[in-house]
């Protein structure tokens, strides 16, 4: 029996009780999954529903870990590469900035969300958050910065983020650029609009 042969019988050995999908419901029924949401999504809707800011939902230990040389980096989509460049170089001034060394993570968790409203409340685009970095990938400056990767992204008012240069504090600071609030959209209409004449 040639090669060939031997495996279209085994695979036939194999497959020997599977049955072939009828043609009408060829696809797998998830119906049963629908409309019960786990226990985590009910209580991130229940927390969302109170006017929460959905952090304290996170769970630390599902924080992917940044090895501690690594950079951090993020841009929404519709962000321009550029944008991000120039926010790596330090290229945008310091409007504010939130120092989190050396404090519990419970601390920052509750402080960032509050410290990134305000700013984008006050009509600020480029803040600076400060948070050290460890040798180690599991020391607590390296976890806390992970978290700050991941609650980042959670906020609507962050646009994107980028590990600062040497002289803004190296890999142990990041710089957020936020979005621009309706206020100053508005602002910048106007202005165009007297340009424009």
């Amino acid at each position: 029996m040639t090669q060939s042969c031997q495996e279209d019988v085994d695979f036939r050995a194999l497959m020997g009780d599977v049955q072939p999908l009828n043609r009408e419901r060829n696809r797998a029924d998830l119906g049963h999954h629908r409309g019960t949401p786990s226990e985590s999504q009910m209580a991130r809707r229940q927390y969302a529903i109170a006017g929460g800011d959905g952090l304290d939902t996170l769970s630390d230990e599902f924080i992917d870990l940044v090895p501690p040389f690594d950079p951090l980096e993020y841009r929404r989509d519709g962000i321009q590469i550029g944008v991000l460049e120039r926010l790596r170089q330090g290229g945008y001034p310091v409007q504010a900035s939130l120092h989190l060394l050396r404090r519990p993570l419970q601390e920052c968790r509750r402080e960032l969300p509050v410290f990134i409203r305000d700013a984008y409340a006050s009509d600020l685009r480029s803040v600076l958050i400060i948070h050290g970095r460890g040798r180690d990938i599991d020391s607590p400056p390296n976890i806390l910065r992970s978290c700050l990767a991941r609650w980042l992204t959670l906020l609507d008012e962050v646009q994107a983020y980028a590990s600062a240069q040497e002289r803004d504090g190296g890999l142990g600071a990041t710089w957020v650029m936020l979005r621009k609030s309706e206020r100053a959209r508005a602002n910048n209409r106007e202005r165009q609009q007297k340009r424009r004449g």
